[in-house]
């Protein structure tokens, strides 16, 4: 049996309504709480003294003129808290021999990236921190610097001269070893013989998650425990590493997470400034606060993505997948983050996307270098590979000479092929891939767009069209822990849940995930109130505490639906089965006689019943209970998936690529997710709207970049090209529902959806308009001067000096197709003067 055999009746419930979410009255109107609001009596403040070099030994620090400043309580470094600063960990050594560097919150004697912290000030006032700070006197003996991955794995330069070598661990997945498919070297070797063989190096460029509300952490010392307020995704997993790393017993660590104004992998980590912040307030006795600034959140804060991808792809001469062989060279920075390591190992299942074929080898070789470390950013390594695989099915198809999508449908599996292995030894769920894509063309006109797009190409038009196809999967509910355990992943999959049913009829939903906008509180009000029979409104959901939820293993990777939703319908079921036995006896009934149904239990072919709420009352009195009969009918509950969910989605892509400047448009975009059954279809349009601009984003504007020197240059976001609202278009989205098999609500997760499938499907539209003038790669961001270099590099001549009669470039999307008007051309000039 399956886990869909014991799905729930939602016909007419509330899993699956729109419904408003219950938090937005507080978080749009500006009546939430965010961690830098926090105001405890005699809270001091600190300034972070930074690195601005990135790599040197530290030959003394000056911190006498800042401790004389005004307001100036304390000054403080590494080593004045080295037995009590803990250490910011490493969760997941992908290998036995990796190499770890250590990562102390304070450096002491060396630092190895921009942006350490080497000295903490602590005032009165933030302000008079910060003015402090400037005076902390650091002398560095600067040490050369390895800054790009591929030129690190030749150690010519050593990140940590102490290691010996910057390569921190090989990690590799083979299907001819694991027993999931064939030799991978002969089926590409065959394919040179009488086949198709696709070379390619794709570039996944360095990106910054950018949250709406910066790190901020308070630490109060003064009570019996020390309680620490914290934005951030993993509190328990903090209160753990706190407890792990300190000394500190665990039941002496309170960790809290208020409203948490966004993460996206940004957050999910336990950060040097949290730990300084904690050693700091340990230190001086008092409650201390210390809220970054936007530019040392880009600096400071992990990175995402930066990753080299050689791939090799063999096919048939019809196009049939045979083979692919993935060669990784990932950058993890400075430090080997919480998960960093693991990042690249998570896309090792996904390369082979939603294809079928016989043979397939994935090879990762992390390595350290002096830059801001890397660790998990929207998706975490799963965008990483349907960009790549993405890109060499277009390529692919090209060489065939068919249809982007045409090669993808000779490829994927079809929907009577579920529960299907893959040859990465992944068992997908369920999926339709022919359904999606069928809707996605339907709502894109994609047969009028290849239309224009010939059109334009025959007239010459210097604005060309270009369509982008991309097609993904991706696995999501992380994890079981079984598997986790076979990673060496420092934790388990599972979550918890707690459903207290109170006497005034209200329920309390306690849950170990911890959201950070993703509406947890709405979603999981609904699950309880279809999963009880109560009120939508009387469903309280309390989060983010691990002292009020002290089980939980928080929300990354969209678990948190898929896991932590599947624990509350758990919970429930058990209040309902302990509902039940009271409620037997209250009705003189038997128990076998028993229906529930909307809340109420009656007693088969009678009208006698009692509701859930009256049973919670009843046992709040204990009045009348059987003999024996424990009071309570709260329940807990853990639950551990026993594989993981893969939703699915087409995205199609329309661009405008002005030929003359390399500008690029977007025109029209339409996705089709599968994320199996929908809880609140708002929620998931907002994620997918979210994830979508982020995708956008990767495939046109951000990139982080350092100079020479180990500089961030794009350290704020007048150099970080970070989009608004106003750079994208409105998105035609949609959904079709494979349910999960993997847990009863059918569900998949949808958090980085629209983040995973929108890059290649931008990329691929922009060399989709480009392809006919020779451009075949752009490496990503595709701003208009790579653009523009990408068709000059390619022989080509501006186009307008051959058609005059082009139309004025980017009408609000309006097609590009009527006459020209000469009086256009010459406005367009006059304007340019």
């Amino acid at each position: 049996m399956t886990a869909v055999d014991d799905r729930p009746d939602t016909a007419a419930g509330e899993v699956g309504r729109a419904r408003l979410r219950k938090e937005d009255q507080r978080l749009i109107t500006g009546r939430t709480r965010w961690t830098d609001n926090l105001q405890l009596p005699g809270m001091l403040h600190i300034a972070m003294v930074r690195s601005p070099v990135a790599h040197a030994t530290i030959a003394g620090i000056d911190t006498e003129a800042a401790r004389q400043a005004p307001g100036v309580v304390a000054v403080l470094t590494g080593a004045d808290v080295r037995d009590g600063q803990g250490a910011v960990a490493n969760a997941w050594p992908i290998t036995t021999d990796q190499k770890t560097p250590a990562h102390l919150p304070f450096a002491i004697d060396r630092v190895a990236c921009a942006g350490e912290i080497v000295a903490a000030v602590v005032a009165r006032t933030a302000a008079a921190a910060r003015d402090a700070a400037e005076l902390v006197d650091v002398d560095y003996d600067e040490l050369p610097a390895v800054l790009d991955a591929k030129e690190a794995v030749s150690d010519a330069v050593l990140a940590h001269p102490d290691l010996g070598t910057n390569t921190s661990a090989v990690w590799t997945l083979d299907s001819a070893q694991g027993g999931t498919g064939g030799d991978v070297d002969e089926a590409i070797e065959k394919a040179r013989a009488d086949g198709i063989v696709i070379e390619r190096e794709y570039r996944q460029q360095r990106l910054i998650p950018s949250f709406m509300e910066p790190r901020s952490t308070v630490v109060d010392p003064t009570g019996e425990q020390v309680t620490v307020w914290t934005s951030t995704q993993v509190p328990h997993i903090l209160r753990f590493l706190i407890a792990a790393t300190t000394g500190m017993p665990e039941s002496k660590v309170r960790v809290i997470a208020p409203d948490v104004g966004g993460g996206f992998g940004g957050k999910l980590q336990t950060t040097a400034e949290e730990f300084v912040t904690l050693a700091v307030a340990r230190h001086v006795g008092k409650p201390v606060k210390y809220t970054e600034t936007r530019s040392e959140s880009l600096v400071s804060g992990h990175h995402g993505r930066d990753q080299y991808q050689t791939l090799t792809l063999a096919a048939t001469k019809e196009g049939k997948v045979t083979a692919l062989k993935v060669d990784l060279v990932a950058n993890l920075g400075a430090y080997v983050g919480l998960v960093g390591g693991g990042v690249p190992v998570l896309g090792a299942w996904m390369f082979n996307a939603i294809y079928k074929f016989d043979a397939y080898r994935f090879t990762v070789r992390t390595v350290l270098t002096n830059t801001t470390w890397v660790d998990a950013y929207r998706g975490a390594g799963r965008p990483e590979a349907t960009y790549a695989i993405e890109r060499l099915m277009d390529e692919l198809a090209a060489e065939v000479g068919v249809d982007p999508l045409e090669i993808r449908e000779r490829n994927w599996i079809t929907h009577d092929e579920f529960p299907f292995t893959s040859v990465a030894g992944m068992t997908y769920d369920s999926g339709n891939y022919e359904a999606a894509t069928a809707r996605a063309v339907e709502l894109f006109d994609y047969e009028a767009l290849r239309r224009e797009q010939q059109e334009r190409r025959d007239r010459n038009d210097p604005v060309q069209l270009g369509i982008g196809v991309s097609t993904f999967t991706e696995m999501c509910g992380l994890a079981p822990s079984r598997v986790l355990g076979t990673l060496n992943y420092g934790a388990g999959g599972w979550e918890h849940a707690s459903i207290r049913m109170l006497p005034t009829g209200k329920v309390e939903v306690i849950t170990g995930t911890s959201p950070h906008g993703q509406g947890h509180v709405t979603a999981w009000s609904q699950i309880a109130a279809d999963r009880l029979g109560v009120p939508f409104e009387d469903v309280e959901v309390l989060h983010g505490d691990t002292q009020i939820a002290p089980r939980g293993l928080d929300t990354y990777g969209s678990r948190s639906l898929v896991v932590g939703g599947e624990a509350v319908v758990r919970a429930a079921d058990k209040v309902v089965a302990k509902a039940k036995l009271v409620a037997a006896h209250l009705l003189e009934a038997s128990v076998d006689d028993l229906e529930f149904s909307g809340g109420r239990f009656t007693v088969k072919g009678t009208d006698k019943g009692i509701g859930i709420t009256e049973v919670a009352a009843a046992q709040f009195t204990s009045h009348n209970l059987a003999e024996g009969m424990e009071s309570g009918i709260d329940a807990d509950a853990t639950f551990d998936p026993e594989s993981f969910s893969f939703p699915h989605g087409t995205h199609l892509c329309a661009v405008e690529v002005d030929t003359e400047t390399g500008q690029v448009r977007m025109r029209k975009y339409v996705c089709v997710d599968d994320v199996g059954q929908i809880v609140n279809p708002l929620i998931v349009e907002g994620q997918v709207h979210g994830g979508l601009v982020q995708g956008i984003a990767q495939a046109l504007w951000e990139e982080a970049v350092f100079d020479d020197n180990g500089t961030l240059v794009t350290g704020s976001f007048v150099d970080y090209t970070l989009p608004t609202a106003a750079d994208t278009i409105s998105f035609v989205t949609d959904n079709t529902t494979s349910p999960s098999t993997t847990n009863t609500l059918g569900t998949k997760g949808v958090g980085e959806a629209g983040a995973i499938a929108s890059t290649p499907a931008v990329v691929n539209a922009v060399v989709d308009a480009l392809r006919p003038m020779g451009v075949h790669d752009i490496q990503m961001p595709c701003t208009p001067e790579r653009v523009w270099r990408a068709i000059r590099s390619a022989g080509n001549e501006p186009a307008s000096a051959s058609t005059p009669e082009a139309q004025p470039h980017f009408d609000d999307g309006a097609p590009n197709s009527a006459p020209a008007d000469p009086s256009s051309s010459a406005s367009a000039e006059g304007a340019g003067q």
